[in-house]
């Protein structure tokens, strides 16, 4: 009976360790997957839908107009990543993609200039314009796929003793919606264009002058990186940090420097002595200092946790966080109904 309970024992913690990904001095190891999410390499057990519906989950741990942050839990790695793809190459933004230059005497060649104007992210909602034609131009445009901008601009020298030049400095907020037909009206919005109205565009000098026109449209970053909603889209796996036998003194103090500011917290201990303990092991960044002392690298274990991903968005002020993983979420599923359907056919013609 001892012998089995021991085996018991030893199997709950051997499984405890394959699901986490073990960061060691010179190496990472247990990184083999099943590709199903909760399964242990070595003994797959299939995919039931019931069981993953009551492992998978998702919580938003912050959130504000740009920025989200959420834990997907339970989820495969190859899922997490097709999220994060959607994210960068398919959902829909508004960019500028044709410049008229009448006027451009800076230093900045055209087609440099041409190319930091093409990546301005615009706040337009992508949702209410249609995809430009095959043969769009700007003259052929119409109010549901193009929006226009003006940017006419000159430096001058100064007579106010406090600042040199007049418009030395090219910046977003310099740049003009010009509206096409009753586009006011029904964008519900005055300025369609940058959300940052402090973006450096060019830098001029006394009789340096810019005139320009640009026109945007609706696209995915599958076609160009304008057109991505997301200034950053990733995610990192959740760090797990044991302290494995009990760190005093001075050498709690060194452990604590070991990890990012908040790791780690020393807490008062019997006898007034300080020992180290676990704060917050999710900011971690992971960086293995502790290996660098022969005392304290056996008194931790740092992991990473396989199904629990970390997972970061920030928008260009098109749509917010929430509505872009939304979509996204949209797109997956729309890829699934198209492969079931693929499959489906297939089936029928055999």
């Amino acid at each position: 009976l001892l012998q089995e309970i021991k085996r018991i024992i030893m199997e709950q913690i051997e499984n405890k360790f394959k699901s986490k990904i073990s960061l060691k001095e010179f190496e990472v190891t247990n990184t083999s997957s099943s590709n199903i999410a909760g399964n242990i390499p070595g003994q797959l057990k299939g995919f039931d839908v019931k069981e993953a519906e009551d492992k998978l989950k998702l919580s938003v741990i912050k959130m504000d107009a740009l920025d989200m942050e959420f834990d997907m839990i339970g989820y495969d790695a190859g899922l997490v990543n097709a999220l994060r793809r959607i994210l960068v190459s398919d959902i829909p933004c508004m960019g500028i993609e044709k410049v008229y230059m009448y006027q451009n005497t800076s230093i900045m060649q055209d087609e440099v200039l041409a190319h930091r104007l093409g990546l301005l992210p615009l706040t337009a909602d992508p949702c209410l314009f249609s995809y430009p034609p095959a043969d769009w131009s700007p003259e052929s445009g119409t109010a549901k796929d193009t929006l226009d901008f003006s940017l006419t601009i000159k430096c001058t020298s100064s007579s106010d003793p406090t600042k040199q030049y007049n418009n030395d400095h090219v910046l977003t907020r310099h740049m003009e919606w010009v509206p096409r037909g009753d586009q006011e009206k029904w964008m519900g919005t005055t300025d369609p264009g940058c959300a940052d109205k402090d973006i450096l565009i060019n830098k001029l000098r006394p009789g340096h002058e810019m005139e320009i026109k640009m026109f945007a449209v609706k696209g995915t970053g599958r076609d160009h990186a304008k057109f991505s909603p997301v200034s950053t889209a990733f995610y990192r796996l959740l760090p797990s940090i044991t302290i494995t036998k009990p760190v005093l003194g001075e050498a709690a103090l060194r452990l604590q420097k070991c990890f990012s500011p908040g790791v780690i917290e020393l807490e008062e201990g019997p006898g007034g002595s300080k020992h180290a303990v676990v704060k917050n092991e999710r900011i971690d960044s992971c960086s293995r200092n502790v290996y660098r002392y022969d005392d304290l690298k056996e008194s931790v274990s740092l992991d990473k946790v396989k199904d629990h991903f970390i997972f970061t968005v920030e928008s260009v002020g098109s749509n917010t966080p929430q509505d872009l993983v939304s979509m996204a979420w949209d797109v997956i599923i729309e890829k699934c109904d198209h492969f079931i359907g693929e499959l489906q056919d297939s089936e029928e013609k055999k």
